[in-house]
């Protein structure tokens, strides 16, 4: 009997963990919106940095900064590595949302508005949702699917008539960026029922090292750095807004009231990035934008009200 309680003790105390990092709906839901307010910043914030740094070395650095953090934290609370069967997940994780979607979006916005930019990737839910089906079986109701496509429909619709009915190169790379990151989203919302949100992004994070480090070092040989405020302040809240603490809150969120539901929050992205565009970019909205927005906020509201 004294065996059986001191091999099941781990398993209670996993779970608790994973309870206390989980919370309620509502705390999840607030945690996710977070995530999403942090993560509309990014797009300004990459163009801040684009100011002073080439595309590639601001991707690696702000992932390696972004690392030391994270790594940090693990460091101070204590924190064993995973489990083998995990590391395969933290792999599309790191791939997904710690190289691929700031790296493909980086290159979309030399040549790309970040207003423009975020219209397209306001088709990010959508496809995390799919995803998400495919990947661990989520069955969303109709009135679910059909609240997200009627929002994906809205951001396709401004997107066309901002771009006048043209795809560019931008909008590949856009799009690519779309699929990597909706895999990290899903396998990093996956992961998340089983460890606490923050370690999730945060082994990525220091899973990604060998590649960022020697990406850093050539990078920064060949593309000349600039710093200027905008720069530096850019890169910053990419590597520990975005990059580290936007993830913590959002994964968090996504382990308390699932994967479906979350991403339809980020169809408020967007909008948000939009009016961060104009504030700190001087970007000029059109006026499809508020007709937009309207769409999408009820199409947040349906979605989140919906049972899967």
């Amino acid at each position: 009997m004294r065996a059986q309680s001191s091999a099941t003790a781990p398993s209670r105390i996993a779970v608790g963990a994973a309870g206390a990092d989980t919370g309620g709906g509502s705390s999840g839901t607030v945690q996710a919106a977070l995530g999403v307010v942090a993560f509309s910043l990014t797009f300004p914030a990459t163009a801040w940095g684009l100011e002073g740094f080439g595309p590639w070395s601001l991707i690696a650095v702000r992932s390696i900064l972004a690392a030391a953090v994270a790594g940090a934290c693990l460091l101070a609370v204590g924190v064993t590595p995973p489990g083998r069967r995990h590391w395969l997940g933290l792999a599309v994780v790191g791939a997904g949302v710690v190289l691929g979607f700031p790296l493909l979006t980086t290159l979309a916005l030399q040549t790309s508005t970040t207003a423009h930019a975020a219209v397209v990737v306001g088709l990010l839910p959508l496809t995390t949702a799919l995803l998400s089906a495919l990947r661990i079986g989520t069955r969303p109701s109709r009135t679910f699917w059909f609240a997200a496509l009627a929002g994906a429909a809205a951001v396709i619709a401004f997107t066309v008539q901002q771009s006048g009915g043209a795809l560019t190169s931008a909008d590949a790379y856009l799009f690519a960026a779309l699929l990597v990151c909706a895999a990290g989203y899903t396998e990093g919302g996956r992961l998340a029922r089983v460890m606490p949100g923050w370690q999730v992004i945060g082994w990525a994070l220091v899973l990604c090292l060998p590649l960022t480090v020697p990406m850093a070092a050539v990078a920064l040989s060949f593309e000349p750095v600039h710093l200027t405020g905008h720069s530096v302040t850019g890169l910053l809240w990419v590597a520990v807004g975005s990059q580290f603490l936007g993830l913590v809150v959002w994964y968090r969120g996504m382990a308390a009231i699932g994967i479906p539901k979350a991403s339809q929050l980020q169809l408020a992205q967007p909008l948000l990035t939009l009016v961060w565009s104009v504030l700190l970019l001087g970007e000029h909205l059109t006026v499809a934008a508020p007709l937009t927005a309207a769409a999408v906020l009820v199409c947040i509201a349906v979605t989140q009200r919906a049972r899967g």
